[in-house]
């Protein structure tokens, strides 16, 4: 079984959106998950941004991604 960080049983993530590599609102993955399905984050307006001035906006919208806001999951 799969585990949180730094450990303890895996909890749902995100149920609406539904997310997950197996749509289950978990971060489980196995080897045919090319893209690593693996981290579930709730981020801040710090983190966004951090992780944006480093060139990763995951705060903005693209493709079939909606853009995260701080509290998301």
């Amino acid at each position: 079984m799969q585990k949180n960080v730094p450990v303890g049983d895996l909890e749902s993530c995100s149920d609406q959106p539904v997310t997950g590599f197996y749509r289950n609102g978990r971060c489980e993955t196995d080897e045919h998950d090319f893209d690593m399905h693996a981290l579930c984050a709730k981020p801040t307006r710090e983190s966004l941004e951090f992780f944006k001035a480093r060139g990763n906006d995951l705060s903005s919208p693209g493709l079939d991604f909606p853009g995260l806001k701080p509290g998301d999951r």
